[in-house]
C-alpha cells in the first residue's frame, strides 16, 4: 500500500510532462516557417548586419548559461526531494542551519554570474555602438506618426540630400546597401520616439533636442521590417516603415531617382506630410472596420 501512494506522484509527473511535451509540439508544428527559425535562434531573428551577430551570440550564450543553472537547479531540487525525502509516517528529517560554506557559495556564485553577464554585455554594447569610417549617412526623422529619411549624397556627413517620407496612407521604405557602413542620425520634432529593425537586432529612442546615432553594417539582400518601439502618441501603431537591403549600383539608381523627383533639398527635410494627410488615416481605419 505504502509503495502505491509512493508511485502515485511519479504517475502524475510522467503524465503532465507527456502532455507539457505533446502541447509544445502542436504548438511548434502550427507555427510559420520564420517563427520556427526564430524559435531554432532561441526567439530571436537571424541577424542580418556584421553588428547584429555579436548581439546575437551574447543572447544565446545567455540562454545557455541559463539553461545550464536552471538544470543544476533542478537536478539539486530533484535530488534533495528523493534523498531527504520523509520514508515513515513518525519520521522527522533532518534539520540543518548555519551552514556557512554553502552560505558563501549561493551567494558569492550569483555574485560572479552578474559580474560575467556585465562584463560581456558591456562589451557588445561597445563593439555596436562604436564610431567607425562610415560609407553613407541617413538622417532619420521620427514625428508623429511616421518616418522621414534623409539620405546624405556621396557619403558626406554634412551635404545635400534626398529625401523620403512617409504619410498617413503610405508606410515609407528605408532603402540601404549590403556591405556597407551605414551611420543613423536620430532625431525628432515632436515627442519621443524608437528607431529599430528587429533584424538587425537594434533600437534606440529618437528623442527631441538631441542627436542620437548609430551604425549597421547590413551582410544579405532582402526586405524586412521596421518600427517605433516607444509608444509615442494615438498613431503609435502606425509608425511602420520598411527596409530594403539592395547592391550599392541599385542604391545609387534609388537616390538618384529620388532627385530626379524633385526630393532633394540642402538641409535634412525635419517632417513628413504626415499631419497634412490625417485622412489618409481616416481611410484606412474605415477599411479595417469593415
Amino acid at each position: 500500500m505504502g509503495q502505491q501512494l509512493h508511485r502515485a506522484p511519479m504517475r502524475r509527473l510522467r503524465r503532465a510532462a507527456l502532455v507539457a511535451t505533446m502541447g509544445a509540439l502542436v504548438l511548434l508544428a502550427g507555427c510559420s516557417a520564420q517563427t520556427q527559425d526564430e524559435w531554432k535562434n532561441l526567439a530571436m531573428p537571424d541577424p542580418a548586419t556584421e553588428q547584429a551577430v555579436h548581439t546575437f551570440e551574447l543572447w544565446r550564450w545567455s540562454w545557455v548559461a541559463a539553461m545550464i543553472t536552471g538544470v543544476i537547479v533542478w537536478g539539486l531540487i530533484g535530488w534533495v526531494v528523493v534523498r531527504y525525502r520523509r520514508k515513515h509516517d513518525d519520521e522527522i528529517p533532518v534539520q540543518t542551519r548555519y551552514n556557512l560554506p554553502l552560505e558563501i557559495f549561493y551567494t558569492i556564485a550569483p555574485i560572479v554570474m552578474v559580474v560575467v553577464f556585465f562584463y560581456h554585455t558591456v562589451n557588445v554594447q561597445n563593439i555596436v555602438l562604436d564610431d567607425t569610417d562610415q560609407d553613407q549617412t541617413i538622417e532619420v526623422v521620427g514625428q508623429q506618426w511616421s518616418w522621414t529619411f534623409n539620405y546624405r549624397l556621396d557619403g558626406s556627413t554634412d551635404g545635400p540630400v534626398v529625401w523620403t517620407s512617409g504619410t498617413g496612407s503610405q508606410i515609407p521604405t528605408l532603402v540601404l546597401p549590403v556591405d556597407q557602413t551605414i551611420q543613423f542620425n536620430l532625431t525628432s520634432p515632436d515627442v519621443i520616439h524608437n528607431f529599430g529593425i528587429p533584424a538587425f537586432l537594434m533600437k534606440m529612442d529618437v528623442i527631441p533636442g538631441r542627436t542620437n546615432h548609430y551604425e549597421v553594417t547590413p551582410t544579405t539582400t532582402g526586405d524586412f521590417v521596421g518600427k517605433c518601439y516607444e509608444l509615442c502618441g494615438t498613431y503609435h501603431s502606425r509608425m511602420l516603415f520598411n527596409v530594403k537591403v539592395v547592391e550599392q549600383a541599385e542604391y545609387e539608381q534609388y537616390l538618384s531617382d529620388l532627385e530626379d523627383q524633385g526630393n532633394y533639398s540642402e538641409e535634412p527635410l525635419l517632417g513628413g506630410n504626415f499631419v497634412n494627410e490625417q485622412a489618409g488615416l481616416d481611410d484606412h481605419s474605415e477599411e479595417e472596420a469593415e
